[in-house]
């Protein structure tokens, strides 16, 4: 049986079991989320061993090459010592604006301590204590300390619950990250740009919108934002002031509910097809929900977008509440 060393003491890894299920089994205090290899909060380093490879699967190159991986999908098959992660991949920053963008969903904005390299979309890893731990992408632009998340306030939610409730201007937290490949690259100006997601999958499409528009995006560019009732539409104003200002910026709210004719109605995949039926060609976004991020994905492509070209961020719910 093999054993996980770390910080001195022993754990055994029982077959079939995760090297984070039998730190946690033996009282270690681990940060971690979704436990799917997803989110990368449960993120270490190995000192000495080896790392079987889909324990490092979506990690950059760089944390690959120094022995980061993630401790929640890696099946050790052989003694491994591991550590925290360092400095190179975890910040701090602090608090600096909380803002009501709708009745559950919280603006914040994070100043760190020093500039994290980035693009909009991307998300990042936020730690409150070293051990709770949540992903939220990035709604802002790379440049300077500034990074903002936008945060839905869960049922039982420990940190949304934390930011809604308790957080205040000045509070201290840490950042690991940033990941994640769904993120606007210029070098095709003239290329269709398709981005639909609902809830705060808005966050990484508006970071991603704003990117476009400052690289001087010339293609047109739709955005459709979908939400159950009217209340889960926000920033509706800033869209539509970015929609007048850019001729070729399209933005579509759609209520899954019946509206009074103002928007459009029906789930995202049927209105994002009946405005758009043929989308070859096109680059396209998606990010929200995993199951209507995976059904845009495969709608989109049947319309004709290359695989290649269809970026998706779906927000894995984590595994504790």
């Amino acid at each position: 049986m093999p054993a996980i060393s770390f910080e001195g003491r022993s754990y055994p890894v029982a077959a079939e079991q995760s090297a984070l299920d039998a730190l946690l089994a033996g009282g270690v205090e681990a940060a971690h989320s979704c436990k799917a290899g997803t989110c990368g909060s449960c993120m270490m380093r190995a000192v000495e061993g080896a790392l079987p490879e889909k324990a490092q699967a979506g990690l950059k190159a760089s944390w690959k090459a120094q022995g980061y991986f993630l401790p929640c999908v890696c099946l050790p098959d052989a003694d491994l010592s591991v550590a925290k992660v360092g400095s190179d991949a975890r910040w701090g920053a602090a608090i600096t604006a909380l803002e009501r963008l709708s009745s559950d969903v919280l603006g914040v904005r994070l100043t760190c301590d020093t500039v994290i390299n980035f693009r909009a979309g991307q998300y990042i890893t936020l730690l409150l204590g070293g051990v709770l731990a949540r992903s939220y992408s990035i709604a802002s632009l790379p440049g300077g300390l500034d990074i903002e998340i936008h945060v839905r306030r869960i049922a039982g939610g420990k940190m949304s619950g934390w930011l809604h409730d308790t957080a205040k201007v000045s509070d201290r937290v840490q950042i690991q990250g940033p990941s994640g490949d769904c993120f606007y690259l210029p070098g095709n100006p003239d290329q269709p740009l398709l981005l639909a997601g609902t809830g705060t999958g808005l966050a990484p499409l508006y970071g991603i919108l704003l990117d476009a528009l400052r690289e001087g995006h010339k293609g047109p560019i739709s955005l459709f934002h979908g939400a159950v009732d009217e209340g889960g539409l926000y920033l509706r104003d800033q869209l539509r002031d970015l929609a007048a200002r850019y001729t070729n910026l399209e933005y579509t709210p759609c209520l899954l509910r019946e509206t009074d004719g103002s928007m459009a109605c029906g789930s995202i995949e049927q209105v994002v097809l009946r405005r758009l039926p043929k989308l070859t060609g096109w680059r396209a976004f998606v990010c929200g929900d995993p199951v209507i991020v995976n059904l845009l994905r495969k709608k989109i492509f049947l319309a004709g977008a290359a695989s290649r070209d269809i970026y998706g961020d779906a927000f894995v719910p984590s595994a504790l509440t």
